[in-house]
């Protein structure tokens, strides 16, 4: 979600309005993803490669029909089962989207870009 709206969720209790900025979504599912084991990295946007990092890069939010379609560019680790690392990644963001924020998480689309070799240096 590049523009700036806000997601309200809505409270049964109606003790006022609670809105949540794309940007926290984008960080809530980005440490999710980081939870699976099989993660190397996520690929995020143009400016991480200049030194900008968050947890939120490589994840995009939408809010589509009342829920919320969450794409993600990850990088897996060599040897592990692709279908079952993608399945835990969206199993763990849906879980933790409705755990923290409420959301009625539509989709999580999982886009794989690149394998991490393991080598001496990682090993260590």
């Amino acid at each position: 979600m590049s523009d700036n709206k806000l997601l309200t969720v809505t409270n049964s209790k109606n003790l006022g309005k609670i809105e949540i900025a794309p940007e926290v979504i984008e960080v809530i599912t980005g440490l999710a993803v980081a939870e699976v084991d099989g993660i190397s990295t996520m690929r995020g946007t143009f400016t991480e490669r200049f030194g900008k990092k968050s947890p939120s890069h490589g994840v995009k939010v939408e809010l589509v029909n009342g829920g919320v379609v969450v794409d993600l560019h990850v990088v897996l680790k060599y040897g592990k089962a692709i279908p079952k690392v993608a399945q835990e990644i969206q199993t763990n963001v849906k879980q933790t989207l409705k755990n923290m924020a409420d959301l009625d998480v539509k989709e999580v689309n999982i886009h794989v870009v690149d394998l991490e070799m393991e080598t001496e240096e990682n090993r260590k």
